[in-house]
């Protein structure tokens, strides 16, 4: 006897194979990283997003043209992570913003120095001289710092990079320490015995040799590196980790660091 199949089984048969065919269909393709970083960072972070694109991981470039939005797009899950701040500025943000964000990995620190027109040593710096430090808390500190570092002043002990003009506890050459906003700090080159400088910035301004501080600050202070930052919930992201990898190993990166940077940084991650 022959049989033949009902019209109802073949109807199953063919539910059966349309359900076999969509668990094979392909899943959707990973988002995008989402970075946020500001000029100064960009190129290098540009050449690290094209190494991960040819391993596969995509990543979006976000650039900030002022050093609040990157945090405020990071706590409001606009972004994945930021790339721009060092631990006192974060520290900052988190007290003035109420921010919960964290460091997730180090990238570079960017050497600052002290630079003069006028003079070639800290000795030849006269009785009053005038000196310009940035004005503001993260950046202050760092300034003082770096006088103490030179010589010419002495601050409380511990005080760190939280110093300020209160905690000179000696000033020998009785320096007239004048504080400006960060971004002014260039132009005060040509005014001032003595002034605390960016390279990133005197490079942008092209108005002096970044590279002929009388002295850098380098990793003295680990607390300066620029920071990899994200929400707490980010943490196990694993494009996060293999981004930072690509970043702080690859020598396409490495190299586009050199051109960015020169002599004037080095790797955190080293330190």
């Amino acid at each position: 006897m022959l049989h033949t199949s009902s019209p109802r089984r073949g109807w199953l048969k063919t539910l059966a194979l349309i359900a076999l065919l969509g668990t094979t269909t392909p899943a959707p393709a990973e988002e995008p990283l989402r970075l946020g970083t500001t000029a100064a960072f960009a190129p290098p972070l540009e050449a690290a997003v094209e190494e991960a694109e040819k391993q596969g991981l995509k990543v979006e470039l976000v650039e900030f043209s002022d050093w609040i939005a990157p945090n405020v797009s990071l706590a409001n899950g606009d972004i994945d992570v930021n790339y721009f701040q060092h631990i006192p500025f974060l520290e900052n943000a988190r007290q003035e913003g109420g921010y919960d964000l964290v460091p997730y990995a180090p990238g570079i620190i960017n050497n600052v120095g002290l630079y003069s027109k006028h003079y070639a040593s800290f000795d030849a710096l006269p009785e009053g001289a005038k000196v310009a430090i940035a004005n503001d808390p993260v950046n202050g500190g760092r300034g003082l710092l770096l006088l103490e570092k030179a010589g010419l002043i002495r601050l409380k002990p511990g005080v760190g990079y939280h110093a300020t003009q209160q905690d000179i506890t000696a000033n020998p050459k009785r320096l007239r320490i004048i504080e400006l906003e960060a971004v002014q700090l260039v132009r005060a080159y040509d005014d001032v015995d003595l002034v605390q400088g960016y390279p990133a910035y005197i490079r942008l301004a092209n108005s002096f040799d970044p590279t002929s501080a009388l002295l850098f600050d380098g990793l003295d202070h680990p607390e300066y590196v620029i920071q990899f930052v994200i929400r707490p919930d980010r943490k196990d992201d694993p494009r996060l980790k293999r981004f930072v990898e690509i970043y702080q190993q690859s020598p396409a990166v490495r190299a586009a660091l050199d051109k960015a940077h020169g002599t004037l940084y080095q790797p955190g991650w080293k330190s």
